[in-house]
């Protein structure tokens, strides 16, 4: 008679708890190297004078692994992609507030969308060069993030392209349309600095100064002008942003607190990146005070929410714990607030007969608005330049600037500010360079170019490019082509394709007649 024996019952596997998790899938999987010297492994991390001690003091405040993070991704992809059929479907690009919206998502796509992928590039390069494994799997996460970004913009606006003109080839005109240069030498001069200037000047100075001011208004914006998908990639993409804000808080944390020799060189690196990047966020100011036909908030507004109130009011002041002050220019952007957007859609709308997008006049009702936002400085300084614009339009005429524009050598924006204090005064700065003069559209521009003059001379300027027959011919239309631009892309809203297809349309639908 054979006697049974209990069977050993097998222990269930110990559910680790988060903080052991991500530290077994990130710092656990770096080894020493055996046969390769570190200063060759990781050759980019000492010649900026940055000095750091002990790298396993990055702290990924989400503590996020590989598995959760895709997890979390594909369930936001599901959402978005819903929106995205359900909008298709039901041809809702007819449900805009106007067709003149999506001139704002013509510029997102061509100026915004291929930095996504920019930053995907160079993230993926700290993720093979930065020294610490926990920085390095952080930029991986990123990288993989700005990816995505790209890709879900690509096919929420793809849908646009069946309908509207501009949306064609922007991926060709961000290497060669005028106004895209002024994002393209943004990221081409943060792709070509050291490794943690990269770091604060995207997932710091963009990312955590100044992201919020693209991403929060601006996709409200489309939600209250119909477009439902825009602003359910916005927001999708808003979830990520939050991670990089907060990734971009600790790189600067981490630095500062390795070495009080780093302080000096961040501080120089926030004066810097900080003026550039708020440069490059003029063209949203324009869109958001102007290209919207229903404007959800204006651009005074958002900086003094996001930036005044949330960095000037609340970051800074803890950072001045580790020695770091307010950025150097912060003062000269303040006092730009209630005029930027209108110096800049003044810009825009004088050339956009070479831009693949369509501007127009403000109408009464917009004008309103505008004066409601801006008391101090609308109603006196850019009204009745936009009254004379319409008064000429009413006689069967368009305003159009005939000819090139001198740009700022280092934004790359036409010099067309004007000074502190005085609206009624271009701003301009010379600066001499190896017996060459150089000009530059504010104190911020200047101070960056005689920095380092020797990267900002090599600087691709549209318009010396033009003029030395770089950009397809001497004649508009031979530019133009070289551009990718194509008939119904450019020029003046009113009676453009897009507004004539949009009023036939909405006249093939007469209980339609608002595009509600």
């Amino acid at each position: 008679m054979s006697v049974q024996q209990d069977q050993p019952v097998a222990k269930k596997p110990r559910k680790l708890p988060l903080k052991e998790r991500y530290s077994l899938l990130t710092r656990d999987l770096d080894w020493e190297p055996s046969y390769v010297d570190k200063a060759d492994l990781y050759p980019y991390t000492s010649y900026e004078g940055i000095k750091i001690h002990d790298w396993d003091g990055w702290e990924d405040p989400f503590r996020l692994t590989v598995d959760a993070y895709y997890k979390y991704q594909a369930e936001k992809d599901k959402r978005l992609y819903a929106v995205l059929d359900s909008f298709a479907q039901s041809q809702g690009h007819l449900s805009l507030s106007d067709a003149s919206y999506l001139n704002s998502i013509k510029l997102f796509i061509q100026g915004v969308t291929p930095l996504e992928y920019a930053a995907h590039r160079h993230f993926a390069y700290l993720a093979r060069y930065l020294e610490g494994p926990a920085p390095r799997f952080a930029a991986l996460c990123q990288s993989v993030d700005e990816l995505r970004h790209c890709q879900t913009q690509i096919h929420t606006i793809s849908n646009y392209n069946k309908y509207y003109g501009g949306f064609h080839s922007w991926s060709k005109m961000h290497d060669r349309v005028w106004y895209l240069s002024v994002p393209k030498s943004l990221f081409d001069d943060a792709m070509t600095a050291g490794p943690f200037e990269f770091l604060i000047s995207i997932s710091f100075s963009f990312e955590y100064l100044l992201t919020n001011l693209l991403f929060v208004p601006f996709m409200s914006g489309a939600s209250f002008n119909g477009d439902m998908p825009t602003m359910s990639f916005g927001f999708s993409a808003q979830s990520d942003e939050s991670r990089h804000m907060t990734l971009g808080l600790e790189a600067i944390k981490f630095l500062l607190e390795q070495d009080e020799d780093n302080v000096p060189i961040i501080q120089d690196w926030i004066d810097k990146w900080f003026w550039r990047a708020y440069r490059m966020s003029a063209l949203v100011a324009g869109m958001m005070d102007y290209m919207l036909p229903k404007p959800v908030m204006s651009w005074r507004e958002a900086f003094e929410l996001y930036f005044e109130e949330q960095m000037l009011g609340g970051l800074f002041p803890d950072l001045e714990y580790y020695g770091i002050k307010p950025p150097r220019h912060v003062r000269d952007a303040i006092a730009e607030k209630g005029k930027l957007s209108h110096e800049v859609y003044r810009i825009l709308h004088n050339f956009s007969f070479a831009a693949s997008f369509t501007t127009q006049t403000p109408d009464e009702k917009h004008l309103a608005w505008l004066s409601e936002q801006y008391p101090d400085t609308f109603d006196q300084y850019y009204r009745p330049t936009w009254e004379k614009h319409a008064r000429i339009e009413a006689g069967g005429g368009r305003v159009f600037f005939q000819g090139l524009p001198q740009l700022c050598q280092v934004c790359q924006i036409p010099m067309a500010f004007t000074e502190p204090g005085d609206p009624a005064r271009i701003s301009f700065r010379r600066s001499t360079f190896r017996d060459e003069t150089f000009h530059t559209c504010s104190d911020g521009c200047q101070w960056i170019f005689e920095r380092e003059p020797e990267k900002f001379v090599q600087a691709w300027l549209p318009v010396h490019q033009i003029y030395q027959g770089n950009c397809g011919g001497p004649s508009v239309p031979e530019v133009l082509e070289w551009y990718g631009i194509q008939e119904g892309d450019n020029g003046e809203y009113q009676g453009s394709l897009d507004h004539q297809h949009w009023l036939k349309w909405h006249s093939d639908h007469p209980t339609d007649q608002t595009g509600a």
